[in-house]
């Protein structure tokens, strides 16, 4: 069954006082980008998480979120620059003193100042946080996975209703394929007639050669055939398992091409309103595989 592109999924798991949130959104694309936001103290776990996301999704933007909260209390490390902060202080006050500024540099002054206090977070052995982090991803794919079968099936429904549509316009110009020669016959005798007012006799050799090719220029059964195989093949994906946005995507071109032909060889007006209708629903059709997996 086909799978939408568009969904949205969230995990939370918590293992030892430490919090993991992990939000998914899945949209509209030609091909698979994941892109991954998360703490940087955990940013070489970006590959990984790529690679378990592109399991479950072969096509579509991924934007995924990974928040840690950790419960404990903080274990990071206060470094105090001594050096950098007294030629801070002699620097500053000396500019103090050449201004003519009486007010003293102060500590707040200090602290303001780049690299004197820095926070040094622990070493942290990213094997372990891995597994947890994991889990939670794959509960958030669950979660896409989920919303984009049910809005799947929703586009298999619509999908249906206009290949049946579809399929009875072919129907439809399949039945009136064979009045078109005989129509070009008619309109070209009419033509004739017209034009030499009955006063030269035509050659029925030569009318017999003009009538073939026309019957031949105006011959739309192989476009029929081709369409026919065309929407058998489109049903065959929609029923796969098997990612088919792309090929469906293909396979619509294909169909409207055989239509457009239809449409250019008919010189039918109740054929040429059939082909309209058809370029509308076949419209539709690919504004709703943009949607598919």
């Amino acid at each position: 069954m086909i799978k939408s592109m568009t969904a949205f999924g969230r995990a939370e798991n918590t293992v030892e006082g430490r919090t993991y949130t992990v939000e998914m959104r899945t949209l509209n694309s030609r091909y698979c980008e994941i892109s991954v936001r998360m703490p940087l103290r955990l940013f070489t776990l970006e590959d990984r998480i790529k690679k378990l996301v592109a399991t479950k999704i072969s096509r579509g933007r991924v934007d995924v979120t990974v928040k840690v909260k950790n419960g404990s209390q903080c274990t990071a490390e206060i470094e105090v620059n001594l050096p950098l902060a007294r030629a801070y202080y002699k620097t500053l006050s000396e500019l103090n003193k050449a201004l003519g500024i009486e007010e003293k540099v102060g500590l707040q002054t200090l602290l303001g100042m780049e690299r004197i206090v820095t926070a040094i977070e622990p070493e942290e052995d990213l094997e372990k946080p891995w597994p947890d982090l994991s889990s939670c991803i794959c509960e958030a794919l669950e979660g896409i996975d989920a919303m984009r079968i049910s809005e799947g099936k929703a586009i298999y429904q619509d999908f249906q209703k206009r290949l049946q549509s579809v399929e009875e316009g072919l129907s439809g110009i399949k039945g009136l394929a064979p009045s078109v020669s005989s129509q070009h016959l008619s309109r070209l005798k009419e033509r004739i007639a017209t034009l030499t007012q009955d006063t030269i006799e035509i050659d029925p050799t030569r009318l017999a050669q003009e009538v073939a090719f026309l019957a031949d220029k105006s011959d739309i059964t192989e476009e029929i055939v081709r369409s026919e195989s065309h929407l058998k093949q489109f049903r065959s994906m929609v029923e796969s398992e098997d990612p088919a946005g792309r090929a469906l995507g293909f396979l619509l071109q294909e169909l409207n091409r055989e239509v457009n032909t239809i449409g250019s060889k008919a010189g039918d007006a109740q054929l040429s309103q059939i082909v309209v209708g058809l370029k509308s629903e076949l419209e539709k059709l690919r504004e709703q595989v943009q949607n598919v997996e």
